[in-house]
């Protein structure tokens, strides 16, 4: 069967750009080997969210503990479970409905080059003019005695209930926002991390305020410790070694040491397709070493933080260029968060990145002790800028419940070059956390 353009996947790296294409005339086509729309609707950050819902609630509230509030609701994880499966289950059939009606075929199965027009799935051969490869990532597993026995992710957030106890292996973002998800359902949390801190990429002192918070609150952290091994004890916990000579016993494993590209068995090779340990090569137009091939989304080698909204930008970018744009991609300022609690933010230039740089400056604003009555009591909420010699904001990072709406509202002030009058000359909704910072950050670029 014949198509202009093949998606090997279906999620965001892959549909929006889909859609753009079958709109505009184009015989698409998207395969997929597990469920339509992919990991960040089915088995990512869509149930993450969702099962973080209650545990944010709680997390608000302790900012009330003494001064208003005496006690705090508990989580039923199998209640709130079966509400997560109500609403996310349906999603994949919505979205391949909605593929359908745009005339997009879904092919089910694994894909396999066999040449650079031709793939095979399932045995039956299709042919296209342009592939995408938009494959993604899948979880890490750590090379040790025992890794059958660790749970992923994907795990995670189908548990049908919450364990007494959880040990994750490592303090990335995923580690820590499962972390505060298990802790608040009830769980006894403990995090070994190789490194000597979490949440590498985020600011380093607001990482250590987020560690800080969490073992407060009775999460355990283990730093410069390597798990060498996992066992299954005969009263059904696991047994977790480190090379260091430490011993955990608990309920339950899960490997969060990274991710890894979904690259081993399209046959790449076999057509030339270059790539290495982080994904698939690809030039400014994400066009790959094979002229007709392209690579979307988390499967590329990359920089760029690999996040739903960059696989759709390039997903969206992908479609442009097959239907003419022969302009490289360039990306915008890209957000990042890390749904923990409290929550972490970096846009743009680090503060590590400024800090070598004379031309750029640093300035903390302690939003959470000034607008206290904005902030829900979250008084250690702050944010540093970064300001260049054109009094331009170049980038930010953030600590504090609202950090999410508030790095959002930063992107068109990078992204744009605001001035301070561009701020000053608009009006805010008042009181909110971004009409309350935005004039704050005003002042510095004055």
């Amino acid at each position: 069967m014949d198509y202009d353009v093949i998606f090997i996947g279906s999620g965001h790296a892959a549909w929006h750009g889909a859609q753009t294409l079958a709109r505009s005339g184009k015989k698409v086509a998207l395969v997929e080997e597990n469920k339509v729309a992919g990991t960040c609707t089915n088995f990512g950050c869509n149930a993450k969210i969702l099962l973080d819902g209650p545990a944010e609630m709680i997390h608000h509230l302790h900012h009330y503990h003494g001064i208003g509030i005496n006690d705090t609701p508990n989580i039923i994880w199998p209640e709130l479970m079966a509400y997560k499966h109500q609403v996310i289950d349906p999603l994949s059939g919505v979205l391949a409905h909605k593929l359908s009606v745009d005339g997009i075929g879904i092919i089910n199965g694994h894909a396999k080059f066999l040449n650079n027009e031709k793939i095979i799935v399932a045995d039956q051969v299709y042919q296209a003019e342009k592939f995408v490869i938009a494959t993604g990532q899948r979880p890490a597993k750590l090379p040790i005695s025992g890794s059958e026995f660790m749970k992923d992710s994907t795990d995670f957030l189908d548990l049908p209930d919450m364990p007494k106890s959880i040990l994750f292996v490592g303090a990335g973002y995923i580690a820590m926002e499962f972390a505060s998800i298990a802790y608040a359902a009830g769980s006894d949390v403990t995090l070994i991390e190789y490194g000597d801190h979490a949440l590498s990429g985020f600011d380093e002192i607001y990482s250590q305020k987020v560690v800080d918070d969490m073992t407060e609150r009775g999460i355990h952290f283990t730093f410069k410790q390597a798990v060498s091994s996992v066992s299954l004890l005969e009263n059904g916990q696991y047994q977790v070694n480190t090379a260091q000579g430490e011993t955990y016993h608990v309920d339950y494993v899960m490997d969060t040491t990274g991710r890894v590209p979904n690259i081993e068995e399209l046959a790449l090779d076999d057509i030339n397709v270059l790539y290495d340990k982080q994904g698939i090569l690809v030039n400014d137009h994400l066009q790959t070493s094979v002229d007709n091939i392209y690579a979307s989304g988390d499967v590329i080698s990359k920089t760029i933080p690999r996040l739903t909204p960059t696989a759709t930008f390039e997903s969206n970018y992908i479609a442009s260029v097959l239907l003419g744009n022969q302009e490289p991609i360039n990306y915008p300022v890209v957000p990042t968060v890390a749904f923990t609690l409290p929550r972490v933010a970096q846009i743009g230039v680090t503060i590590d990145e400024a800090a070598k740089d004379d031309n750029l400056q640093v300035h903390e604003i302690p939003y959470g002790r000034v607008m206290r009555f904005q902030t829900l009591n979250d008084v250690h909420a702050a944010i540093k800028i970064v300001v260049n010699k054109n009094q331009q904001l170049v980038g930010a990072a953030l600590i504090g419940d609202f950090a999410p709406e508030v790095v959002n509202a930063l992107v068109p002030v990078i992204n744009q070059q605001y001035t301070s009058s561009d701020i000053t000359s608009q009006i805010y909704a008042f009181p909110t956390a971004s009409g309350i910072i935005l004039p704050m950050i005003a002042n510095y670029l004055a």
